[in-house]
């Protein structure tokens, strides 16, 4: 009776194991259709010479030969290393500085700045690079060479001069991940008691000290999150530039990203293979960048209190 009894135990557990995994099953069946399949697809293509509609055929490690010989690709690794560190740095600190305004007890109408904040990342991406498209265009009239013409600077041609398309596609991806990156942080604020800082008052600390001495270092984990995020979506860049670009983004190498110059090889030239190629290398770039990234900002804090022991 007892081993019946283990025996119909085990097999209402085995029942309810497999009801689970029933339940979950959708998700990975999903992740495995659009997300494994192409993953494992584009490591195999990368070594094929194909059009996309032909028989393909084995070149080896051509395919990466062709695209890291080729100075088009690495105008392109520039350009988005040079924008990514141009339109996410800057977030990191000003977020900080503006997660800590918005997190003041004395401040009025709270919520209201923080939807405003948050406001750029749930607008249309196209939308806002249309928009900053007309702010930044070449024109004289143009908003943003009125201010340098106001200021005795001369007018810039946005979209095609080398800096001029940089700077125009940092601002609109400051502008736009700068609330997402503050809401992280405010979040990380509101973790911290309340304590450190009134005693930080009593000690005489300012905002200043305040900040880098309690904030900074107990908002670590949300920074090097944040920097993660940063890393591999400054490395993905692709709407931005070529929404702003409009039919020069892959005519043009002002502002050529990895990922628009992949796009053009796959989709403009039919050179899937190389296409391919470029992502595997994007992928190692990622992976080397984010782990650079990660280990600096997690040595926040370190040495600061090494120096006191």
């Amino acid at each position: 009776m007892v081993l019946k009894g283990k025996g119909k135990y085990r097999s209402e557990e085995t029942k309810d194991k497999i009801s689970a995994y029933l339940y979950i099953s959708p998700f990975f069946i999903i992740f495995a259709i659009i997300g494994l399949y192409p993953a494992i697809f584009s490591l195999y293509l990368a070594f094929q010479k194909w059009n996309g509609l032909g028989d393909m055929t084995f070149v080896g490690l051509q395919n990466f030969s062709i695209v890291l010989n080729d100075p088009i690709f690495w105008k392109s690794v520039y350009n988005t290393i040079i924008i990514g560190l141009m339109g996410t740095a800057p977030q990191i600190i000003i977020g900080i500085i503006l997660a800590f305004i918005l997190n003041q007890a004395y401040l009025k109408f709270k919520n209201t700045f923080r939807a405003m904040i948050f406001m750029p990342y749930i607008t249309s991406m196209v939308a806002v690079a249309l928009v900053f498209g007309v702010f930044f265009s070449n024109n004289e009239t143009a908003l943003a060479n009125y201010v340098l013409n106001f200021f005795g600077m001369d007018s810039v041609a946005w979209k095609t001069s080398e800096w001029g398309a940089k700077i125009a596609i940092s601002i609109m991806v400051f502008w736009r991940w700068i609330g997402y990156n503050t809401i992280i942080y405010l979040a990380g604020l509101q973790s911290i008691p309340k304590e450190l800082y009134e005693a930080a008052k009593i000690d005489g600390a300012n905002i200043t000290q305040q900040l880098r001495f309690i904030t900074v270092p107990l908002l670590k984990p949300f920074i090097i999150l944040t920097v993660f995020f940063s890393t591999v979506g400054a490395l993905q860049l692709f709407t931005e530039p070529t929404v702003f670009l409009g039919a020069q983004a892959f005519t043009r190498t002002e502002a050529m990203t990895v990922v628009m110059y992949l796009y053009r090889d796959a989709f403009n030239l039919q050179s899937f293979g190389t296409g391919s190629a470029t992502a595997i290398i994007l992928l190692l770039i990622i992976i080397i960048f984010s782990a650079i990234n990660t280990f600096v900002t997690s040595g926040i804090g370190k040495k600061r209190r090494g120096s006191k022991s």
